[in-house]
C-alpha cells in the first residue's frame, strides 16, 4: 500500500505538468540552435567568485533574454484564438523558470515566473534564482498544489480557464521561457515552454575554448524562422559581449544589440546594465 499511495501523490503533483502539455498540442514549436563561445561569461564569473557573490549562468540566459526580447517586441508576443486567430504582443518580459528541487522519488520541477527581467540587473536576477531554488511557495507552485487537489477533470478545465485570459498569461506563464540542464552531462536539449520562445541550455563544454549550446524554441504561429534566427543571433552576441576584460564590460558602447561587425546599426535605444570589476 505504501507504493500505492506514494505513487498517487506524485501522480498529483505532476497533474499541472500535464494539463500544461495538453493545452500546448495547438502550439506548432520549431527548434534552433547555436554555439556561443562563452570565454567572456566564464571570466566574468570567475571575477565574480573572487568576490564572492557567484553568478549561475542562467542568470546571464535571464539576463541577455530581457534585452533581447524587449528589443524584439515581436518575439514577446502569444498566439491566441483558433476560429479568429491573432497575435497578440506583450508590453514587459516576465521570465519563466524552471527549477528542478528535491531528490530521487521526490525531485520535482516547479516553475518560477521572473516579473520585468528585461529591468532587473544581474545581481538582482541570481538573488532571484537563488531564492526560488532554495524556496518554492511562490503563488505558481500554490497554484500547483491547487490543481492537484482538484478531480483531474476540474483542474483541467481550471488550467485552461486561467490560460484563456491572454492580459493574465504574463504573469501566469511568463513571456519567455528559460531552462537549463548545465549541471549535468547534457549538451543539447529542446523544450518548448508555451511561450513565443523558449530558451535550453545544457552545460558549458571545453574545446578547448569553454562552449555553450543554446537552444531557441519558436511558436512558429508567433514567429518565422528568420526572425526567430535574429533573436538567437542577439543572444549569442549579448552573451559573447560579456568580457570582464573590457572596460564597461556589458555597458560597453560597442557591445550593445544589432551592433556587431555585419549588423545593422543600433536600434536598443540605450545602454545596457553596467558591469564592472566582475559585479553587475
Amino acid at each position: 500500500m505504501t507504493a500505492v499511495r506514494t505513487a498517487s501523490r506524485q501522480d498529483r503533483a505532476r497533474r499541472h505538468t500535464r494539463y500544461f502539455l495538453d493545452w500546448t498540442r495547438s502550439a506548432a514549436p520549431v527548434h534552433l540552435g547555436a554555439e556561443v563561445d562563452m570565454r567572456g561569461v566564464e571570466a566574468h564569473r570567475a571575477a565574480a567568485r573572487a568576490a564572492g557573490t557567484p553568478v549561475s549562468v542562467v542568470s546571464y540566459l535571464l539576463y541577455t533574454a530581457g534585452r533581447v526580447l524587449a528589443h524584439h517586441p515581436e518575439a514577446n508576443a502569444v498566439a491566441v484564438g483558433r476560429l479568429f486567430p491573432r497575435t497578440v504582443r506583450f508590453d514587459r518580459v516576465h521570465a519563466k523558470l524552471a527549477v528542478d528541487t528535491g531528490s530521487g522519488a521526490e525531485r520535482r520541477v516547479h516553475t518560477a515566473v521572473l516579473r520585468h527581467v528585461d529591468r532587473l540587473s544581474l545581481a538582482e536576477l541570481q538573488a532571484l534564482v537563488e531564492h526560488h531554488r532554495d524556496d518554492h511557495t511562490d503563488g505558481s507552485a500554490d497554484a500547483a498544489r491547487l490543481l492537484a487537489r482538484l478531480p483531474a477533470p476540474v483542474g483541467r478545465l481550471a488550467f485552461r480557464a486561467a490560460m484563456a485570459r491572454t492580459s493574465r498569461r504574463p504573469e501566469l506563464l511568463g513571456t519567455v521561457a528559460v531552462s537549463s540542464l548545465g549541471h549535468r552531462r547534457v549538451d543539447t536539449f529542446d523544450a518548448f515552454g508555451g511561450t513565443a520562445v523558449t530558451l535550453t541550455a545544457g552545460r558549458i563544454t571545453q574545446r578547448p575554448t569553454p562552449v555553450l549550446r543554446l537552444g531557441l524554441t519558436f511558436d512558429h504561429r508567433v514567429l518565422d524562422g528568420a526572425a526567430a534566427a535574429d533573436v538567437l543571433d542577439e543572444l549569442v552576441h549579448l552573451l559573447e559581449a560579456c568580457d570582464a576584460a573590457l572596460p564597461g564590460g556589458w555597458d560597453d558602447p560597442r557591445l550593445r544589440l544589432g551592433d556587431g561587425p555585419a549588423d545593422p546599426p543600433d536600434r536598443s535605444g540605450g545602454a545596457l546594465a553596467p558591469v564592472r570589476q566582475g559585479l553587475p
